[in-house]
């Protein structure tokens, strides 16, 4: 059993328009059409800036429970998730456009009155060199498909959601559900885990480990929506066992409220007809918390599926 593909995004090299650019671009599609992710190399988001996070991200779940709560959003997927029945190692704390600095500041400060700058600058850091891999991806995307004269639109109709997550370590040697398996509801998610225990489900239905101390990209539901069913989307998950606990970070890019979520005609034709209707995704997140996308097999086709 083989592990995820591996890409490296790292080199001086790598400009649209390159040798090198298109050969990446082809190893990037192939990914995502088989595996549906890839574990990245970027070297600027160099393991001392990860480890400074993490470091940063242990002191943040140390804080008191009602301290925590005060990470509050308008949409309840974004705030501070304790832990419950269903997910009792899991715990998280989320900050919207992380990539402008305000924002990360103003929940540093919250969280922290007299300030922590060590925190709010390795994490402002952090995000922005891995939403550079995120944009680099999509742009890959896009052009493989023929579909760049979308680019600007596509870019600029995301934002960005930084979740920060702890599990706490099961102390058992025996696998202890983390996280259920999950397809992501967004675009692009970059995972950055510390130890090991994000696993992927092949199309076969074997499940994979991720590396320990990897870079993650998923594609997301409303990606997959929009290129018309052209990539995979998998279903992912968190087994956690022995007594460290794990932390880890996501970046998601996430459509903004009101864009409709619809699949260019360049990429509908007799051998690909329509899959799924035209949607705003924070309807979908609505629907997503209702007792009837608990009853269906999966949600998103519930919601938006022809």
């Amino acid at each position: 059993m083989g592990g995820l593909p591996v890409i490296d995004l790292s080199s001086q090299n790598l400009k649209p328009g390159s040798p090198e650019w298109d050969s990446v671009r082809t190893q990037v599609r192939q990914a995502l059409e088989e595996y549906g992710c890839f574990e990245a190399l970027y070297e600027k988001a160099s393991s001392e800036l990860r480890k400074a996070v993490f470091e940063g991200l242990e002191k943040l779940f140390e804080l008191p429970l009602e301290t925590k709560m005060k990470n509050v959003s308008d949409n309840p997927s974004h705030a501070y998730i304790a832990p419950h029945p269903n997910a009792p190692l899991y715990e998280s704390i989320g900050i919207e456009d992380p990539n402008v600095a305000q924002n990360v500041e103003s929940l540093t400060n919250s969280f922290w009155p007299h300030g922590n700058t060590t925190f709010s600058e390795s994490v402002g850091c952090v995000v922005e060199q891995v939403s550079e891999v995120d944009r680099m991806v999509r742009r890959m995307i896009l052009e493989s498909f023929g579909v760049e004269k979308y680019m600007d639109e596509h870019m600029n109709s995301t934002r960005y959601l930084l979740r920060a997550m702890k599990y706490t370590a099961p102390n058992t040697s025996e696998k202890k559900l983390g996280s259920r398996d999950h397809t992501d509801k967004n675009i692009v998610t970059v995972i950055c885990q510390g130890i090991q225990g994000l696993e992927i489900q092949l199309k076969n239905g074997e499940w994979i480990t991720s590396k320990p101390h990897s870079l993650t990209v998923f594609i997301g539901d409303s990606l997959y929506a929009w290129l018309n069913g052209r990539l995979h989307t998998p279903y992912h998950r968190v087994m956690m066992r022995g007594n460290e606990a794990r932390y880890s970070f996501g970046l998601f890019s996430n459509p903004k409220k009101g864009y409709i979520i619809k699949a260019p005609q360049e990429l509908v034709d007799e051998q690909h007809p329509l899959l799924f209707k035209p949607f705003d995704f924070y309807d979908f997140l609505q629907f997503f918390h209702s007792d009837a996308a608990r009853k269906s097999q999966s949600a998103f086709h519930a919601f938006c599926a022809v």
